[in-house]
């Protein structure tokens, strides 16, 4: 019976080191004063999610098909703060509510900023886009952020290394 008790003590630290080792690969948010989960749902009927966006490279498309769980975020920034590096699962639609909201992507190895101010509104593609946000404002920046195709019951967030161009 030692036996089973030591592989399960060997799995567990192996566990623990890839969690150790997957945090330290990302980049961590900074002045995030809250991030509560407003609703959590899953569609129904079979739905499929398509978004067209318009690019200084061109047409970015994000299909999710059977959209999986839809989860609705609003998330506060002090300034000063970011989201980190991170991606989403699917599509994400961010309406910016208060402040303005500076988003930072790397297409092509090349960094470039785009500021929302409130009252303003974009489509994160999701499915592997890297990038990160920041407050460089002075006041509070307050974000609802609406994931599709997220994993039932996962996160709608996935941690990123730091973009080297940027």
């Amino acid at each position: 019976m030692h036996v089973p008790k030591i592989r399960l003590s060997a799995a567990a630290a192996a566990l623990l080191l890839m969690g150790v080792a997957g945090t330290a690969l990302g980049t961590p948010p900074s002045g995030v004063l809250s991030a509560p989960i407003l609703a959590r749902g899953d569609f129904t009927d079979p739905v499929d999610v398509k978004f067209k966006i318009g690019t200084d490279q061109g047409i970015v498309v994000s299909n999710a098909p059977d959209a999986g769980e839809v989860v609705v975020q609003q998330i506060t920034i002090a300034p000063g703060g970011t989201t980190g590096w991170h991606s989403h699962p699917g599509p994400v639609v961010v309406v910016v509510k208060a402040g303005a909201l500076t988003f930072v992507e790397v297409e092509q190895g090349v960094c470039t900023e785009t500021i929302y101010p409130a009252g303003s509104a974009f489509v994160d593609p999701g499915q592997g886009h890297a990038h990160s946000a920041f407050n460089r404002g002075t006041v509070n920046l307050e974000l609802i952020a609406t994931y599709f195709d997220v994993p039932v019951g996962g996160s709608p967030r996935i941690d990123q290394p730091a973009a080297a161009a940027c």
